[in-house]
This record gives C-alpha cells, structure tokens and sequence, in this order.
C-alpha cells in the first residue's frame, strides 16, 4: 500500500465524516455551523449552505476513498486511514465548539408529556 493512497483515504474518512452533522442539519431545516458562518466560527449558517457544504464534503470523501488507488473493506489499513480520518474531525475542538453552539437549539420532551416538543433551557 502506497503511502500516497493512505493519506487520501485518511482526508477522506474526515470528510464523510464531516458530511453528516452538516447534511442532516441542513434536511431538517436547522441552522448550522459552517466555514461560510457570519461571524466567522461563531454564527450559524442557513439551512441550505449546510445541505451544500454537506454533500460537497460527501463527494469530496467518495473521490477521495473510491477513486484514489483500491481501497479494501477488508484492508486493515486502509480502514485504520478511514477511520482515523473520521475520529479525528469527530474528536475535533471545531465540532466540539459546534455542539456547545447548538445545544441551546436543541428540542426535548416535557416529563410526562412525551409528545410535546419544547426548546431546550
């Protein structure tokens, strides 16, 4: 295995991984934070920059894993690239920050009243 190809798989693992958060926000219609947040890395961005930046991340990390070298599932280190890439945007401060920002947005049930949805305190 070519340490070029590892590399490439290891960015792309971080790329899928950064896909979901933006994705998913931006299909349930909820503000997010992204590079084009005004202020930077503090504000939130709309809806569909996130669905944007989203798949823009989803199609960045399938080049970079399908289309660079023969990456195998069964591949132990082409998987440990991968998933290397994925845990260390996941652990990342920037999402950790982006988390905290989004905890005041976030929806739970009353005690007692499982179906009510009320913003979160």
């Amino acid at each position: 295995m070519a340490w070029p190809q590892l590399i490439a798989y290891f960015f792309g693992g971080a790329f899928l991984a950064n896909a979901v958060p933006h994705a998913v926000s931006g299909m349930l219609g909820r503000p997010f934070q992204s590079p084009f947040a005004k202020p930077p890395g503090q504000g939130l961005s709309s809806s569909t920059v996130n669905v944007v930046w989203g798949f823009f991340n989803l199609i960045a990390g399938y080049f970079l894993v399908c289309r660079v070298g023969d990456f195998g599932l069964k591949d132990t280190p082409d998987i440990i690239a991968l998933g290397g890439g994925a845990f260390l945007i996941a652990d990342s401060d920037e999402v950790g920050h982006a988390f905290q920002l989004e905890a005041g947005h976030c929806f739970r049930t009353e005690a007692g009243r499982g179906s009510d949805l009320k913003p979160a305190t």
